[in-house]
């Protein structure tokens, strides 16, 4: 009798320990800026133009590879609730949500092979919530509400 008991505390333990780490928040400021900084800053960090001076003079940004900057959390979700809506989901996406297959631009720079870019994919697609690939145009208020982004 003492035997079972110690195992269902045993067991038990177990499965409330997976379930506390199942349930961990993901953030960016505990996830997603590691991520960010170790692959997406040479291109949308602090030296990166503003959304607006980007948008003035897109090639000239793009020959010198340089996309909008995103090095922090305020510049990072714009492109993700507004103005530029589910611009980070179409870029970083794996091709999996998509009619073509064909993975997002940026999807190759989250890893050096596709078990870590999946990784990191994974984190992204768990701190946003809906992972929706829609444009603020196309977006209903339910998918915008479905989104986390919790600092």
């Amino acid at each position: 009798m003492k035997k079972n008991i110690v195992v269902v505390i045993i067991i038990s333990s177990i499965l409330i320990m997976h379930s506390l780490a199942a349930a961990e928040d993901i953030t960016y400021s505990s996830h997603i800026k590691k991520i960010f900084d170790s692959k997406c800053t040479a291109c949308h960090g602090s030296d990166t133009p503003e959304h607006a001076e980007f948008k003035k003079d897109k090639e000239k940004y793009k020959a010198l590879s340089k996309g909008m900057r995103m090095d922090t959390y305020p510049h990072l979700i714009q492109y993700i609730g507004w103005p530029d809506t589910g611009a980070v989901m179409r870029r970083l996406d794996d091709g999996k949500n998509t009619v073509n297959g064909k993975p997002g631009n940026m999807y190759e720079y989250l890893g050096s092979d596709e078990n870590e870019r999946q990784a990191n994919l994974n984190l992204f697609k768990k701190w946003i919530g809906n992972w929706t690939l829609k444009r603020w145009n196309d977006a209903k208020k339910e998918d915008i509400e479905g989104m986390h982004v919790k600092y």
